[in-house]
């Protein structure tokens, strides 16, 4: 046998146990949005313009659009379809973004850990300094919200040999960043189990439209395809659809434009499907251990 991370075992999507998501939907579907704060000259970026002379205000200012006027765009653009969405934050965006956080909280979003900056990674650190780091992201968002965040999503989607070990040790229950499958799968840790909820890396603004230069256009069309297969597919099994968006990417006018018709496409099935969050995702899965794969 080949090597393996050994944190799942292979289970083919024919042989589950079969089950319906509440007022019977066969399709659950979340819509993550990445909200992110990064070190001035520092540390990782993303950039519309790669190789910029430093100091680097051009990427600079077109990751700062996100915070100051994509978010909230974003965030009413979701609440007119009905999409109260996950947040995948970077704590310091309360900080040096408190009006958006306070229209995410007025948008009913879930708070998902994603770090304190997106210039950092976990890639690297220590066993001891990366428990401290995942505990300073929840320390702060419990602080903030007066309640603990249910998930986790890693900065650049970066983990070491021990992060599924230690996000129970700090508070996390649930993981966003693996597309093994369709259906939520839990993980196997030297403590509690780690639900992994499937996490789009391809309906993922970043990878597609930055990562492989796609269009809006074409993006938008990715995600009515994903949909509609998955929904047909959701008639035989249940199954979990997620859509990922950056404040700074999908937030620019011509992109939001796009990713609108796929909103309203979704929304014009909304009730044969469970349009929901990670978290109550999470809690549905994890109340019944015969749904378990």
């Amino acid at each position: 046998m080949l090597p393996s991370h050994g944190r799942y075992e292979f289970s083919p999507i024919t042989e589950r146990p079969d089950y319906r998501w509440p007022n019977g939907a066969g399709l659950a579907l979340y819509v993550a949005l990445g909200v992110e704060e990064y070190r001035f000259g520092d540390g990782l970026t993303e950039d519309i313009i790669p190789g910029a002379s430093k100091p680097d205000m051009v990427n600079t200012s077109w990751r700062d659009y996100g915070n100051r006027v994509g978010g909230f765009r974003l965030l009413d653009r979701l609440a007119s379809r009905g999409i109260a969405p996950a947040i995948l934050l970077n704590t310091e965006v309360y900080d040096h973004a408190p009006s958006l956080m306070k229209a995410a909280a007025e948008a009913g979003a879930e708070i998902v850990g994603h770090g304190r900056t997106n210039s950092d990674t976990l890639a690297g650190m220590e066993p001891a300094e990366e428990l401290a780091y995942l505990k300073s992201v929840q320390e702060r968002i419990t602080s903030e919200q007066g309640f603990p965040a249910k998930g986790w999503s890693s900065p650049w989607l970066a983990h070491t040999d021990n992060t599924l070990d230690l996000l129970p040790r700090a508070g996390f229950s649930y993981l966003l960043d693996l597309r093994m499958d369709d259906q939520p799968v839990w993980l196997k840790t030297t403590s509690s189990p780690v639900l992994a909820l499937p996490y789009a890396l391809e309906l993922n603004d970043s990878s597609t439209l930055i990562g492989r230069q796609t269009t809006a256009r074409d993006f938008a069309t990715m995600i009515i395809d994903e949909f509609d297969e998955l929904l047909l597919a959701a008639e035989r099994q249940p199954l979990v659809m997620s859509i990922v968006v950056h404040s700074f990417i999908s937030g620019q006018p011509f992109r939001l434009a796009a990713l609108t018709q796929a909103l309203d496409h979704i929304a014009a099935h909304r009730d044969q499907i469970w349009l929901t969050q990670p978290g109550r995702i999470f809690d549905f899965v994890s109340a019944d251990a015969a749904l378990a794969i």
